[in-house]
């Protein structure tokens, strides 16, 4: 099949041992009861095979619906999955689940959500700085805060648990580009994800004659987090922040310029095994018509920009 077969909203797309694994929120149980995420399988990013099931709700497992955004990361020899849930008698958050294989299954990995539990929370991402130290970047979502907040928290060595408070990054209305949603009070974020062009974790190495000299030596690049509000005429749109410091506390500041404004978001960024660097993201935002889509990427200096 091809992406225009495949109905997911959230695609995240992890490159391993040749093959391109997408992962993505059911659209046709995306916002009532669900059960479990797929992945789909492709070596050439144009046919793909799936879906395959890669998580299943476990007998007695706390959350019946809005299976979200799954994410997953290969750390430390294992598959992590970073996945939103929701019932209606607890608040939204993102639990880890682990993984000896990218097509699963995919195990109960912490213990509930890592995200607080009195906070309505969603899309957790991982980082990990170059101490090597990771973080988990999320959504304190806007029906509970109403302007949108993204944050961080620390995560315990194996990824099981938080081991610090939440850090308040920046919140949805500090971007020049965000919109209240439905022209009401409220401002939303959606769907982090952290690129450093250099990082060896996140597969973007660079040439060291590639970066910058300094009198100290290397000079670290940016930290780069593309995340999705609503802009003018309610369009939902993919936005850059950067924090200069290269460091997830930042201070973080917002690029003149979004990354995508044509009715699609959630995205992520990776780079093809023959170099190329990609967008992936949803579009249209419509139940049932959305689509993942790649979209070719340039660096503009230390910024993504999609290529013309």
């Amino acid at each position: 099949m091809t992406i225009k077969e495949i109905n997911i909203r959230d695609p995240f797309v992890l490159p391993y041992q040749r093959k391109y694994y997408m992962y993505g929120t059911r659209g046709v149980t995306c916002w009532g009861e669900c059960d479990g995420f797929d992945v789909y399988v492709s070596e050439n990013l144009i046919d793909w095979s799936g879906p395959i099931e890669a998580f299943h709700k476990p007998e007695g497992f706390w959350a019946d619906r809005n299976y979200w955004a799954p994410e997953v990361h290969y750390y430390n020899d294992a598959f992590y999955g970073f996945v939103s849930f929701k019932s209606l008698d607890r608040c939204r958050g993102t639990q880890i689940l682990i993984s000896d294989s990218p097509t699963g299954p995919f195990r109960i990995h912490s213990d509930g959500p890592v995200t607080p539990s009195d906070w309505e929370c969603l899309d957790g991402t991982l980082y990990v700085d170059d101490s090597g130290q990771p973080y988990m970047v999320f959504c304190h979502e806007w029906v509970q805060v109403g302007d949108g907040e993204i944050c961080a928290v620390k995560l315990s060595s194996d990824l099981s648990r938080a081991i610090s408070e939440p850090i308040l990054l920046f919140t949805a209305s500090d971007s020049p580009w965000s919109r209240p949603i439905r022209n009401g009070p409220n401002y939303v974020t959606d769907g982090p994800f952290l690129f450093q062009p250099y990082s060896p974790y996140r597969n973007f190495t660079v040439k060291d004659t590639e970066m910058e000299q300094s009198n100290d030596g290397l000079k670290a690049r940016p930290l780069i987090m593309i995340w999705s509000s609503m802009s003018d005429n309610n369009d939902y749109v993919q936005n850059i922040s950067v924090s200069d410091s290269g460091k997830i506390i930042g201070p973080w500041r917002h690029d003149e310029d979004l990354l995508y404004r044509s009715d699609g978001g959630h995205g992520m960024i990776f780079r093809a095994f023959n170099g190329d660097l990609f967008l992936t993201l949803h579009t249209p935002n419509k139940n049932l018509l959305e689509r993942p889509v790649f979209i070719p990427l340039i660096m503009d200096g230390d910024i993504p920009k999609v290529r013309d």
